[in-house]
């Protein structure tokens, strides 16, 4: 199907990226004056994904908030003090539906994919986390991950310095994590996927019967987890020092991720 819903991890920490009193939720953390999770969701659905979820978990009320007021944030405004009247200038906005979930402050990934299965459905789902930027082609991960018939596929990229290098096999599936040197031919997670309905039904049974397995491992226990190489842009953005550079590709209009048109 192609009204495929996508599941935006947004519930970490506060984010460590704004430097005022304020603190915020990551995906909140701005690049070009728009949150980061706007440019996620820009990806998307350029290739058509337009239906969200998102789970929310330290200040949701902020991310609630942003998708409550929407065009006003994207707009010109004028306001009428004494009517209380809005006059909204160039009208902008976006053909989203935005589902906002609160799945806590500390739950894990799979927790959160738990709480938001019966809005997910029964269909597949694409799954991307809120603090990541890539330019992956998300229409050809999809078709990767068909042609394989697989439970998942996760998008894997060449690390960027500091990242969890992940064991693949012979075949390219998922086998765990490893303690490895940073090499060029070394591959990390690169928080986008697309996952199968069937595998909420491992991740619960999973939780049911308190296996104390990560997201990955427990889907790659049942069946191989796919992977996706992208060899293009990802990065990140987890300190200040990425989100200068975020900001300043973006500002010289060299955003390898904006693959929109504006």
């Amino acid at each position: 199907t192609d009204n495929m819903k996508v599941i935006i991890l947004a519930g970490g920490l506060p984010s460590t990226l704004i430097e005022e009193d304020e603190k915020m939720p990551k995906p909140m953390a701005e690049i070009g004056s728009r949150p980061m999770l706007w440019h996620i969701m820009k990806q998307y659905a350029h290739y058509g994904y337009n239906d969200f979820i998102i789970c929310t978990g330290y200040k949701g009320e902020v991310i609630k908030d942003y998708f409550m007021n929407f065009y006003i944030y994207q707009s010109d405004i004028t306001v009428d003090l004494q009517t209380n009247e809005v006059e909204i200038h160039r009208k902008q906005t976006e053909d989203w539906k935005v589902s906002i979930v609160d799945t806590g402050l500390q739950s894990s990934v799979m927790e959160r994919l738990i709480m938001v299965r019966e809005l997910a459905g029964d269909e597949p789902v694409l799954v991307a986390y809120g603090d990541c930027l890539s330019d992956i082609d998300i229409q050809e991960m999809i078709e990767s991950h068909r042609r394989q018939q697989s439970l998942a596929t996760v998008a894997i990229a060449h690390p960027t310095g500091r990242n969890e290098i992940l064991a693949l096999n012979e075949q390219g599936c998922y086998i765990g994590t490893k303690q490895g040197k940073k090499q060029k031919h070394s591959w990390v997670n690169a928080c986008s996927m697309v996952l199968e309905a069937r595998a909420f039904d491992y991740l619960k049974e999973n939780q049911e019967n308190h296996f104390a397995l990560s997201f990955m491992d427990c889907l790659a226990a049942h069946e191989p987890v796919q992977t996706y190489r992208h060899e293009g842009f990802w990065s990140p953005v987890e300190t200040i020092r990425d989100k200068t550079l975020m900001e300043n590709l973006w500002a010289q209009h060299k955003a390898p991720w904006k693959v929109w048109e504006d």
